[in-house]
């Protein structure tokens, strides 16, 4: 049998309130490709999240649609996240609030992610095969001296790497990143597009959702671009990340800067 799609939508139409956001929407994600999201703010791109997290379901009734991930088309939230890890912008946000004011540390909020929670709660009792699985991943990530240091006390960048191990707790097979790199500085950016080449060579499938393109790490192969609630491109990176392509997304002039295997955007 062949191996599943982890995202399979076909025609798909999502409503938020009265409006449709998306409409008529397909996308195909193959397990183990690497995947890019671009597209301006009000385009689907939270959306889009929200539907592949099992947050949002489309509206029903209409003919010749798919909405099915690895394969199936009934998930439960909570399965849908041991599958699909997501480190989300409206989580770092939360993040810079609430857990701030609690003292979290990485390790706790690492741990939390066996909860689904943001940081540990007094009644949260992990496993000792739960504190394993963190210690490995505060390893991977390059972390472990941070496990007992407050969130409060740690630079962006090592917040970034701790939403990640929290992501992972459950090892799933692909990672949606949600406008990865806001408020980083340009030597964090760097960092963690380290840890995101380190995933991706461990196997992970990654999605990212941006408008970014410097985001871009070198192993992203496929970019669409999104507008409208549209898919309006779908290709190879080379060939879609063009100053042509890209002013006519975001609606400005725009140029295209290749740097090695980096790109960056800027005004012209």
């Amino acid at each position: 049998m062949p191996t599943p799609l982890i995202i399979d939508f076909k025609h798909l139409t999502v409503a938020r309130g009265d409006r449709r956001v998306l409409r008529n929407f397909s996308l195909q994600v193959k397990p183990g490709e690497h995947v890019a999201l671009l597209g301006p703010n009000g385009s689907g791109k939270s959306t889009l999240v929200k539907l592949i997290t099992c947050e949002l379901y489309p509206e029903t009734g209409f003919r010749g649609t798919r909405f099915q991930l690895f394969g199936q088309e009934n998930w439960a939230l909570e399965d849908i996240r041991r599958r699909i890890g997501i480190v989300a912008l409206d989580t770092l946000q939360y993040l810079s609030h609430e857990v701030m004011a609690r003292q979290v540390t990485a390790r706790e909020l690492v741990l939390s992610g066996f909860f689904n929670s943001i940081g540990l709660w007094p009644h949260h009792r992990p496993t000792p095969a739960q504190e394993r699985r963190t210690r490995e991943l505060l390893r991977f990530l390059e972390i472990s001296h941070l496990a007992a240091r407050p969130l409060s006390a740690m630079s962006s960048g090592e917040q970034r790497r701790a939403m990640i191990g929290r992501a992972l707790v459950h090892d799933p097979e692909a990672l949606i990143l949600d406008e990865p790199t806001t408020s980083l500085d340009p030597g964090a950016v760097r960092e963690f597009r380290d840890v995101l080449r380190k995933l991706a060579r461990a196997g992970k499938s990654l999605i990212f959702v941006t408008h970014h393109i410097g985001d871009l790490i070198p192993e992203i192969d496929r970019v669409i671009l999104m507008k409208a609630g549209r898919i309006i491109a779908d290709g190879p990176k080379a060939k879609l990340l063009t100053s042509t392509a890209l002013s006519r997304l975001f609606g400005a002039k725009l140029r295209v800067v290749k740097r090695g295997s980096d790109y960056d955007l800027v005004s012209r």
